[in-house]
């Protein structure tokens, strides 16, 4: 995939260390410079507050837009 519209990721960070953490962090931000729509959950504050300009919480299954 050279230069994907939507990427769908669950837990990216899980399981890497802090340099593939980082790594995996440019990699996604430079994606989203690029114009891709990057779909992440993530159970970690730090990199939804450092990857995503949306956020979206689901809570007792309701889905609710963070402000």
């Amino acid at each position: 995939m050279e230069k994907p519209q939507l990427l769908i990721l669950d837990e990216p960070m899980n399981g890497l260390d802090n340099q593939g953490v980082e790594h995996m962090r440019s990699v996604l931000l430079a994606l989203k410079e690029s114009g891709t729509t990057i779909l992440l959950t993530s159970h970690f504050k730090e990199d939804i507050a450092y990857l995503c300009s949306e956020v979206y919480r689901m809570d007792a299954g309701i889905i609710s837009k963070q402000e």
